[in-house]
């Protein structure tokens, strides 16, 4: 049998895959003409996600398809029933995705499992290492805690292990990954700061990326480690909005008073910092918007996710009236792309010397991302994986270019 996978949505949805293909017994196709059979491993983070993953599926009818992910939850049984999809498997059994493989069915299961499988081969410069699954938040935009369950952390040693073995196939730098990543080994009596730490002594490993933390899960640790030469000097971390009115309303925990002295005290030790920020959320009015943009001038901000809202059914913001309309959130969201597009440039200007980790060849340039990450093209080729360090670059608007 060959089988072809596609994946949707997030990091801790391309670890999935990675463990798939790392475990079928199939010869696994790089596209779906190839294929006997279609994997799809989908996202349902938002309605146009569904909308993806249903425009995908219709597109490949002429194939068998089982549909896994966290939108099996939410489009597995009606894309079934409708005779889309030959079945439909939950988070739980990806581990065991070799008895599926012929399965005709529905079976979702529980959230009371937890990776005890790892990936040992991953075929790209960086390999994600999932640590965590589920959340335990409430945010009223957000459909994943019903669709990923409750907060739960990967033991200690199989992440260890992990690393180890894809450092012995030549894999340098470790992007780790989760639902809610900062909530690692809080049901383990660890926490994350312990596992970055153990994961920087292991030799070979020479840097360590984090997905995206929530502000109240930076401790002190964590801050120190940012100086150790393998943690980038890059943290993501969710605001989600800047007006403390509108994070009531999306009943989000950080507030004004907390997150823009941390954000501070970051920046003064020469880190890099992005964020997630949603515009046109309901209740967003033009009161709440001008206060969130000029509370949001005042964050060191380098880098951004910015994300317009649309109604994610089943969730509690999806119930109110949705009074943002759409032209208006585009426009607030391009006026906080140009506020960091403009810090991320200034930013870059102070930098010296870089470390860039090559991830590809392409038009007479080498690209990659240095330990702030931020990309640099070099024109000279270099091997895919390999280290570089970079002075007398030119900064230019759009990236580091070093001619």
């Amino acid at each position: 049998m060959r089988v072809y996978f596609k994946t949707f949505g997030c990091r801790s949805n391309i670890f999935d895959t990675e463990l798939m293909k790392n475990l079928v017994n199939a010869e696994v196709v790089k596209n779906e003409n190839e294929a006997d059979l279609i994997i799809v491993n989908s996202c349902t983070v938002t309605n146009f996600a569904d909308r993806d993953l249903r425009s995908y599926i219709n597109k490949w009818q002429n194939k068998n398809i089982i549909l896994t992910g966290c939108g099996a939850y939410t489009q597995g049984e009606r894309l079934f029933k409708e005779g889309k999809i030959k079945a439909v498997l939950g988070h739980k059994y990806k581990e065991e995705i070799n008895k599926f493989l012929d399965f005709r069915g529905i079976k979702l299961g529980d959230f009371n499992f937890i990776n005890k499988k790892i990936v040992e081969n991953f075929d790209k410069t960086k390999a994600f290492v999932k640590i965590q699954e589920g959340c335990d938040f409430e945010c009223a935009y957000c459909i994943i805690p019903k669709v990923r369950g409750g907060a739960r952390s990967l033991d200690e040693n199989l992440i260890l292990d992990e690393i180890k073995k894809l450092r012995d196939k030549g894999i340098s730098e470790f992007v780790l990954t989760g639902i809610n990543m900062g909530s690692y080994g809080k049901d383990t009596g660890t926490s994350l700061s312990r596992l970055i730490e153990k994961i920087s002594d292991i030799r070979g490993v020479k840097r360590i990326r984090l997905g995206s933390l929530e502000p109240g899960q930076i401790d002190e640790r964590l801050i120190e480690l940012t100086q150790n030469g393998v943690l980038e000097k890059h943290l993501h971390i969710a605001l989600q909005h800047t007006s403390d009115r509108m994070l009531r309303i999306m009943k989000r925990r950080n507030r004004l008073s907390s997150t823009l002295p941390l954000f501070e005290k970051l920046s003064s030790l020469g880190i890099a910092l992005g964020t997630d920020f949603i515009v046109g959320h309901p209740g967003e009015s033009e009161e709440i918007w001008s206060e969130a943009l000029e509370n949001f001038k005042k964050y060191p901000l380098t880098h951004i996710h910015i994300f317009r809202y649309s109604p994610r059914d089943g969730t509690l913001s999806a119930k109110m009236k949705q009074d943002v309309r759409g032209d208006t959130a585009k426009k607030r969201a391009k006026i906080l792309e140009e506020i960091v597009k403009k810090n991320n440039y200034n930013f870059r200007k102070e930098k010296g010397e870089l470390l860039v980790h090559i991830e590809d060849f392409k038009n007479g340039y080498s690209t990659g991302y240095d330990e702030y990450y931020n990309k640099m093209k070099i024109k000279k080729e270099f091997q895919k994986g390999e280290w570089v360090r970079v002075k007398d670059y030119n900064v230019k608007e759009e990236g580091n270019v070093k001619e």
